[in-house]
């Protein structure tokens, strides 16, 4: 039986900064890729804070009200962004009372995508990436999107995805194919291996081996995924590296990097490896953590 709900929205959070309409430019594009609507959220956590009307010191209005006011400004100014890069979206707008990584995680339940910028208006200089992109990717209930300034990549760069074999990267490659496939480019598989100092690998063997080794097991793991997505060109590269370092390398010359929230070498109750950390922090184009 079809289902005749519409498709959940794409969500971005808006608070007046620069990197947050960055974000909304690139929500909007991603919104009309999926024919989703793009729903544009400021969270009010100056609500929270409770200022009593004093009768002897009379305001031209109150503090409530000019926050309203203000969050209603940021929202149209994000919604004719939204409009200036995708005519035809839908966009809805909305202030909810709260902290914006209470907000976005809570509204990433009935989202398909969170968009948000890397740094907001609270961020400090000299911060990459700020506190509420890192708190979402860790706890968002659905995929999140980190972006980092305007997008400048040419339309057919390739899309990027980390592979290890772990649960993460499987969710990771099920949307970096499904973009791809958006887009019409490449999809580059990226797989590393570890690094050893002593010239000899730690199980004993050669690196030429251990090379066509673990090529192998890319090859072998990628032949199903190309069965259920034909109309998408897979590149395979496989580097004994350390996987950070890979995928900043190929994300130089890409329109996006997909990774897991985890990968195989996470620890039990780690939300965030430090792969994907360090892709959030230093990745020149934006990044997707699959969830």
């Amino acid at each position: 039986m079809v289902s005749d709900a519409p498709p959940k929205p794409v969500v971005t959070g808006v608070d007046g900064s620069s990197a947050a309409l960055h974000a909304v430019r690139w929500a909007a594009a991603e919104a009309q890729r999926r024919k989703a609507h793009l729903h544009l959220v400021f969270a009010d956590v100056f609500s929270l804070v409770y200022l009593p009307e004093l009768p002897t010191v009379p305001l031209p209005e109150s503090y409530a009200t000019a926050v309203q006011r203000q969050a209603k400004q940021w929202l149209r100014q994000a919604a004719d962004v939204a409009a200036g890069q995708a005519p035809e979206l839908v966009v809805e707008t909305e202030i909810r009372t709260g902290q914006a990584g209470a907000v976005l995680v809570n509204q990433s339940r009935d989202a398909q995508l969170v968009v948000v910028g890397s740094r907001g208006l609270g961020g400090f200089t000299g911060v990459i990436v700020g506190s509420i992109a890192v708190a979402l990717s860790a706890h968002g209930h659905c995929p999140v999107a980190v972006v980092r300034g305007p997008d400048t990549a040419l339309p057919d760069a390739p899309v990027v995805v980390g592979v290890d074999g772990s649960s993460g990267s499987d969710r990771a490659l099920t949307l970096a194919f499904e973009h791809a496939l958006r887009r019409h480019v490449v999809l580059r598989v990226v797989h590393t291996w570890p690094s050893v100092n002593n010239g000899k690998a730690w199980w004993g063997g050669d690196q030429d081996t251990a090379q066509t080794d673990e090529e192998r097991w890319l090859a072998e793991l990628m032949a199903g995924w190309s069965e259920n997505f034909p109309d998408v060109e897979v590149q395979r590269f496989v580097a004994q590296d350390k996987p950070a370092r890979a995928l900043l390398q190929h994300a130089r010359a890409s329109q996006l990097v997909v990774v897991g929230a985890r990968g195989r070498g996470g620890f039990t109750g780690l939300l965030l490896g430090s792969t994907s950390q360090q892709l959030l922090q230093h990745s020149p184009c934006p990044v997707i953590v699959a969830r």
